[in-house]
């Protein structure tokens, strides 16, 4: 299917696409229409968003699956055992699909490695090599799938994360290695699903550990394609949960601590998030208070957020309410297969499923909200960083307080600004008229990142951005731009991980831009092939957190694509 520029860069057209985003944008508008005033203004003028407004009230956003527990293995049965296998992944499809009409966002394995080693195991599926051969194809079948269907809605693809590198069985060993063999020999056109590829001490951080081998095996895939990320375990954030409960879903969502007592990701998820757009209340106080010390700006930013906050609160209580309203045969998959790591059916309403889930305020912007407020970004001063800091930490000790007063678990994200770093700016430069030129570029800054073009070095980029991963407990994700693909330098990864690991930050990334000839497959960096002369290319870059074709990036982020400059 076609490419297409739109709100989001992994649709494609279709005639169910066209007509889905016609209904789509007329609900939304009926949904804004129904909201108090107040809220609605917010939205419309800019100051917040609310993501997929089309399920609010009817759906929550990402989950984590609880797959092993509530497996079918019933319905296996009866099957000889390589059809074990291959339906194992039919089912694995068959499951994405439905969950993917039944919530808005992404879906994830916390351990995809020991979760299909396990089911195997329990279904009796023995490891020799009919088997081994089949499950090898099995995975890249389904990583093929994952990668070319753009079914959800008639038009989208289905956001799949695969978290793994815990493998605790020779069988489990041998998925990890099966699903980054299969990235790496599909070719360089596949760029989905998102791998995620857990790093701890004592399992595969050392050179000692019986997994090494796996994260190098993972790290030279990297090199190659930018895929998996890297949840680093041992980091501030993570040293104290298991690492077999920690998980990403989607781009960057993170979900750990449970008011009620259920740690980690596995069966959990992101029930809805809004975002505040953090520029546009700098700008306003830049307007009305421009000769005022920067202390007293910081003060202001402080106590407009917190305006702006508590009615995005309001709204994040609203549409949970209205989800916990409805039926549980609203939600048929989740009543089959009890994905919750609360019960559907033994649950007395959905509320007791629900209230597991979290509640994000999300922002973007941050380096240029700072920037209209002092004349520098946040990261160029001592005294700006201190005060930066002091302002995201203000930001999650409110949904620290919010967490209390309502005994659900709020907390902070930093935004992936896919559709709005483009939305914001657009609002916001038709009002204002700042001192610092923070609209000609076209999009506003990701959450807390230092600026694509700020030429700062690798391990500097790190180590500033890493003191917000601990705040940002909602998810949050830590880039390295590098000039082209590191081929082969594992080396100089792994030194990247490790100051990661000691600068705090909780999720890593390595972003580089990769150019695919469509008529003789050549990879590399260029405008045509240097090959076969085609100017027919396909560029794969990263969008917030997954990858994509750069001819469907929203406006925004084709713009921050020109500008991304390398950390070297």
């Amino acid at each position: 299917m076609k490419q297409t520029t739109n709100e989001n860069a992994a649709n494609r057209t279709s005639y169910v696409g066209r007509v889905y985003t016609i209904g789509e944008r007329e609900y939304k508008d009926e949904i804004l229409s129904s909201l108090p005033e107040e809220w609605r203004e917010l939205h419309q003028t800019g100051y917040i968003h609310i993501h997929d407004l089309d399920a609010y009230g009817l759906t929550y956003n990402c989950l984590t699956f609880d797959l092993v527990s509530r497996f079918p293995y019933n319905r296996f049965s009866h099957f000889s055992q390589q059809r074990k296998i291959l339906r194992l992944f039919d089912f694995l499809k068959e499951l994405l699909t439905k969950m993917g009409n039944e919530q808005s966002g992404g879906m994830a394995f916390a351990n995809f490695d020991n979760d299909i080693a396990t089911i195997l195991a329990r279904m009796d599926v023995e490891e020799n090599e009919y088997n081994l051969t089949t499950l090898k194809d099995s995975i890249g079948e389904f990583i093929l799938w994952c990668n070319d269907n753009h079914t959800r809605m008639g038009q989208t693809s289905y956001y799949v994360t695969l978290n793994l590198g815990l493998a605790n069985t020779p069988l489990a060993r041998k998925v990890v290695e099966n699903v980054i063999e299969e990235f790496v020999t599909l070719g360089d056109l596949i760029y989905k699903p998102n791998i995620v590829f857990k790093v701890k001490s004592g399992i595969n951080w050392n050179k000692n550990d019986e997994n090494h081998y796996l994260l190098k095996k993972a790290l030279l895939c990297t090199a190659k394609k930018m895929i998996p990320t890297y949840v680093l375990c041992d980091s501030l954030p993570n040293r104290n949960v298991d690492p077999n409960k920690l998980a990403i879903m989607g781009c960057r969502t993170r979900v750990v601590a449970d008011i009620y007592g259920c740690e980690g990701s596995i069966g959990r998820g992101n029930i809805d998030n809004i975002s505040i757009n953090l520029p546009k209340i700098a700008l306003e106080i830049d307007k009305d208070h421009h000769n005022i010390s920067i202390d007293d700006k910081f003060g202001l930013l402080e106590k407009r957020w917190h305006y702006v906050a508590s009615i995005t609160k309001d709204i994040l209580l609203h549409r949970f309410e209205k989800l916990c309203s409805l039926q549980k045969e609203d939600f048929p998959t989740n009543l089959e297969y009890e994905l919750w790591c609360s019960s559907y059916n033994s649950s007395v309403s959905l509320r007791d499923v629900f209230k597991h889930g979290t509640l994000s305020i999300g922002f973007i912007g941050l380096s240029e909200a700072i920037e209209i407020l002092s004349g520098k970004k946040y990261y160029e001063t001592a005294d700006n960083y201190v005060r930066t800091l002091g302002f995201v930490k203000y930001m999650r000790s409110y949904c620290d307080f919010l967490r209390q007063q309502y005994r659900l678990n709020f907390s902070l994200l930093a935004t992936s600004g896919e559709y709005i770093s483009g939305r914001f700016i657009d609002i916001d430069k038709q009002i204002y008229n700042p001192n610092v030129d923070i609209f000609s570029k076209g999009f506003y800054t990701n959450s807390f990142h230092v600026n694509v073009d700020s030429h700062l070095p690798a391990y500097k980029k790190i180590q500033l951005e890493g003191m917000f991963h601990e705040l940002c407990n909602g998810g949050c994700i830590t880039y390295v731009e590098l000039g082209e693909a590191p081929l082969e330098n594992i080396e100089g990864l792994l030194e990247l991980i490790e100051t990661a690991i000691n600068a705090g930050t909780h999720y890593l990334g390595f972003n580089f831009p990769k150019d695919i000839c469509n008529k003789c497959q050549t990879a590399g960096v260029f405008d045509s092939c240097p090959s076969c002369g085609s100017d027919d290319i396909t560029r794969i870059r990263r969008v917030s957190g997954y990858l994509e074709i750069l001819d469907g990036f929203t406006k925004g982020k084709k713009s921050e694509e020109k500008l991304r400059k390398n950390n070297l």
